[in-house]
């Protein structure tokens, strides 16, 4: 399932910084769970808590994330967490099709989610897959295989759906006093990049997204590095790399119409974006609270590649910010990086530890009216899925 690259305006709904909580990455398996369904409540015999409960699980061409958590008076709660690596795009640039063995890991980790969900009682749930499933010829198979193994019915998103929920999930880091801000979302097999004007308001929940123009690449992190090597990666390499981006986003600038860049900034949500963030502040181990929200400027940026060009794939390995299942992937990702800030010179770059998942537990509870304001309020909350232009 494939959609344009260019296209109107995503319908994304806003998020908001996750509070702590608690992050579990066990493989316990509990009972018969219940099928998820897009939005569906459980099936009776699902264990549920006095208050809702929601999930939003991400698979994506490298990564399958899950976030569970709870409305709060203006946000929410995370109550449960868990990442894994599972490459499901491995070899689909040249084969077209999901290997067996990507398959395989992928569904482990919906396993370990559906687990997870069951186990928290959760109510109301998304999930999605992106990528790698849109364009794999044995896409369908492998959705139709997770849900006889998982009970999980994966929704696969157009590229429209995944830049508006990047911009939800960004959109509480766009500086107020800015012009607004050029989100980029780097991938495994695509990166979405959205142009946002100031943050909107609404409701008493998170600020709305206010989403002007977009563009998705047929690029990521996964499909590049298989193309050019992401191992042994010489200045030159590199350079080839940005070039290739830097052209699928010829004259976008132009077309959006976005004069001076001095008066936006860059917000970038991605692994290889908190990976430089971590290299630039020095961690030791990799700290959330830390990177989510960070800046960094135009010098901060060149200063980490140089140092990570500089490096041999084994000083990745060891580096506490990066390890061995992302050494082979953040050139790759900050040559996609560059290509974006060539295009759009902003001096400023905001990082973000959150996406995709954050913006659909608000769209999620934003449904059910889980911030909407008293009747006889002075602003009027906007309809569901709005967008302020």
């Amino acid at each position: 399932m494939r959609d344009e690259a260019h296209g109107p305006k995503p319908d994304p709904e806003p998020s908001c910084r996750a509070e702590a909580g608690t992050v579990c990455t066990g493989e316990e398996r509990g009972p018969t769970r219940p099928r998820w369904r897009r939005g569906n409540r459980p099936a009776p015999s699902a264990q549920v808590s006095a208050s809702p409960i929601y999930a939003a699980i991400d698979l994506g061409t490298n990564n399958c994330r899950l976030l569970v958590a709870r409305p709060t008076s203006r946000g929410f709660r995370v109550v449960d967490a868990f990442s894994r690596i599972v490459r499901l795009g491995e070899g689909l640039t040249n084969s077209g099709r999901l290997c067996d063995e990507a398959m395989a890991r992928a569904t482990v980790a919906l396993d370990i989610c559906a687990s997870k969900m069951h186990m928290r009682g959760v109510t109301r749930a998304r999930i999605i897959a992106t990528e790698a499933c849109r364009s794999a010829g044995n896409g369908e198979e492998f959705c139709a295989q997770v849900q006889k193994r998982t009970g999980l019915v994966l929704e696969v998103v157009d590229r429209r759906t995944e830049a508006g929920l990047a911009a939800a999930g960004c959109a509480p880091l766009v500086d107020p006093h800015s012009e607004g801000a050029v989100l980029f979302d780097i991938g495994g097999g695509s990166t979405e990049v959205v142009w946002l004007g100031r943050r909107g308001a609404g409701d008493d929940g998170p600020p709305r997204a206010r989403v002007r123009s977009w563009v998705s690449l047929p690029v990521g992190v996964v499909s590049l590095s298989e193309r050019y090597g992401g191992e042994r990666v010489s200045r030159d390499v590199f350079r080839r790399m940005v070039l290739e981006v830097r052209g699928m986003l010829e004259g976008v600038r132009e077309e959006w119409g976005v004069r001076r860049c001095d008066r936006i900034h860059l917000l970038g949500t991605s692994g290889t974006v908190t990976t430089v963030a971590g290299i630039h502040l020095g961690l030791e181990r990799y700290d959330r609270m830390r990177v989510d929200g960070a800046w960094l400027r135009t010098h901060d940026v060149e200063g980490v590649i140089d140092r990570l060009m500089d490096m041999s794939f084994d000083e990745r390995v060891s580096n506490p910010c990066i390890g061995a299942q992302r050494a082979d992937l953040v050139l790759a990702g900050c040559a996609i990086m560059e290509a974006i800030r060539a295009v759009f010179p902003a001096e400023r770059l905001r990082v973000a530890d959150r996406g995709l998942r954050e913006g659909m537990l608000v769209q999620l509870m934003r449904a059910d009216g889980a911030w909407r304001r008293p009747q006889g309020s002075a602003h009027e909350t906007p309809t569901h899925g709005e967008v302020k232009a």
